[in-house]
């Protein structure tokens, strides 16, 4: 006998959370291979899945899951993996080829302090950069911070209704605090949570085409295989029935549709919290753990008089540029404080068209003084 769903309140580990979520969101087949500080998630996917008439599968290295978890997509399964940032790095050509095949499906990246090695079982966000552009190539990418367990969970529902919507593999960039961190997680009913799953042709196996894209759409109906549908996907560029075109007319089409469908929906993609902006004088803008971290040191700031605002990126990828931009016109400055020697502050520093932006890197290991916060507030305040 299958078991349901869990629902309720519980006090639970952020991997869990995320896990949980899988489930909830209809995830059916894990691919993964043991690494810390992720390796919970795989854990509890080895031992619910079963529970839930779903499959996990420990393969013997990342490359290998990224490349299971793109067949079980086709097969019409929803598919995860979960891995940190050496893992991430042996994924990033199979997620390119989800990308270019169009392939649903999420990838956890929980955070650790590196490069190389680094720090196994401590934290970082310096993976920030390698969501958006590790894969070789142009295309568009959906990347989620969450800053609790709660929000891990939430997010992690997002990033399966994101992929089935738009038809890629998502990632949610968590970090080893929040991985590890245990907090009150609700679970609501799966039939209260919005779930979007997969939308399959209505044609005929002899009218259907993989790559077409229907007036009003931004990606094609899906076939699964098995169903008598004849089709090809490759990671060539291709042509709407999937076969390879080399022409330099396809290639555009085709690129410029994998940027576009995520670019020219970011009003439905991006998630921002938004605190006290309207009269900020500055602006600190950060993600993930880092929300958390800096809020001691923007109270001190707004103590001593300072108009601070709270941006916090829920969405990482699409960057909210428009935000920045419309920000940068009334404040003095921001400050970006993240676990990483300065990658996001670079996307602030681009849209805030040469307003005053000061990095507050930390290299990971550990969390940002908040004494330091208060400072670099103060510093672009009091900026001449």
């Amino acid at each position: 006998m299958k078991q349901s769903n869990l629902h309720g309140e519980f006090f639970m580990q952020g991997n869990i959370a995320c896990a949980e979520a899988a489930l909830s969101a209809g995830c059916r087949f894990f691919g993964g291979y043991p690494i810390t500080p992720a390796s919970e998630i795989a854990e509890r996917m080895a031992f619910r899945l079963p529970q839930v008439g779903g499959s996990f599968v420990q393969f013997e290295d990342e490359i290998a899951s990224m490349a299971s978890i793109l067949g079980a997509s086709w097969a019409g399964v929803k598919s995860m993996t979960a891995s940190s940032g050496p893992g991430i790095s042996l994924m990033l050509e199979n997620i390119g080829l989800g990308i270019m095949m169009e392939t649903p499906c999420v990838v956890v990246n929980v955070q650790r302090g590196s490069p190389s090695t680094g720090l196994p079982t401590s934290w970082g966000q310096s993976d920030m950069m390698q969501a958006r552009f590790g894969s070789h190539g142009d295309y568009g990418v959906i990347a989620l911070a969450p800053k609790s367990p709660q929000e891990y969970f939430d997010l992690t529902i997002v990033a399966f209704n994101y992929a089935e919507k738009y038809r890629l593999p998502v990632f949610v960039t968590s970090d080893a605090i929040v991985g590890h961190m245990t907090e009150k997680v609700y679970i609501p009913p799966v039939d209260e949570l919005e779930i979007i799953n997969r939308k399959y042709t209505n044609k005929k196996p002899g009218d259907y085409q993989p790559y077409t894209i229907e007036p009003g759409q931004w990606v094609s109906d899906f076939a699964k295989a098995g169903d008598g549908y004849l089709y090809h996907s490759t990671g060539l560029t291709h042509d709407e029935r999937g076969y390879p075109d080399m022409s330099e007319a396809c290639h555009i089409q085709l690129v410029n549709r994998l940027i576009d469908k995520i670019k020219m929906n970011v009003d439905d993609i991006i998630l921002l919290e938004e605190r006290d902006l309207d009269d900020a004088d500055v602006v600190v803008v950060t993600f993930g753990t880092t929300a958390r971290t800096v809020v001691p040191g923007i109270n001190l700031a707004k103590k001593k008089g300072i108009k601070v605002g709270f941006l916090r990126l829920i969405t990482v990828w699409p960057f909210p540029e428009q935000k920045i931009r419309d920000l940068a016109k009334h404040v003095k400055g921001f400050v970006v404080p993240e676990i990483n020697m300065g990658q996001i502050v670079l996307e602030v520093e681009r849209c805030a068209g040469g307003v005053l932006t000061k990095s507050l890197p930390h290299p990971g290991g550990g969390i940002h003084d908040f004494k330091d916060v208060a400072k670099a507030i103060e510093e672009v305040a009091y900026a001449k």
